[in-house]
């Protein structure tokens, strides 16, 4: 598939990572949105987010796009960081973003002291697990019933750790 893009594309700049700041928050609300939440967050809860000093939010940028593409989030505890949300816009997932995005992102976490990062992710997501298996993320639990879907059901969170140091 990668052929096909360079084919499509061949002059696009390669993806770019860098820290968000409140300027993003509009953004980040509306991929959010796209991200297949139960619940979106709104641009105020961004905003919020973004202006914490806890708070590490990335963005990946798909060529000179001024927007983000994609986000992370985490929240920092002394050693430890619990990763908020991450999602790359439907129209680029399967391109690299993600993993450009949350490799760029262990990485200033590593560099920031934090020792283990945790994560949530809805049972069954096989994409999301397959990337966090990449990066040496493993399963330590599971929460049945975590996540309130659409329908009116509740899925099981997988529970996740990667030790950075």
């Amino acid at each position: 598939m990668d052929w096909l893009r360079k084919l499509l594309h061949p002059h696009a700049a390669p993806a770019r990572t860098a820290r968000l700041d409140v300027r993003h928050a509009r953004h980040v609300a509306a991929l959010h949105h796209l991200g297949g939440f139960a619940r979106g967050w709104e641009p105020g809860e961004c905003a919020g987010l973004l202006v914490d000093g806890a708070v590490v939010a990335d963005g990946v940028f798909a060529g000179n796009e001024p927007n983000p593409a994609g986000f992370v989030m985490s929240r920092r505890a002394v050693d430890e960081a619990e990763i908020l949300s991450i999602v790359v816009s439907p129209r680029q997932r399967g391109s690299g973003l993600g993993r450009a995005l949350l490799s760029a992102h262990l990485s200033q976490l590593a560099g920031m002291g934090i020792a283990h990062v945790y994560l949530e992710v809805e049972d069954g997501n096989a994409a999301a697990d397959r990337l966090y298996r990449h990066f040496g993320f493993r399963e330590v639990g599971r929460r049945k019933g975590y996540y309130p879907k659409a329908d009116g059901t509740r899925a099981t969170a997988v529970t996740m750790r990667l030790d950075l140091a």
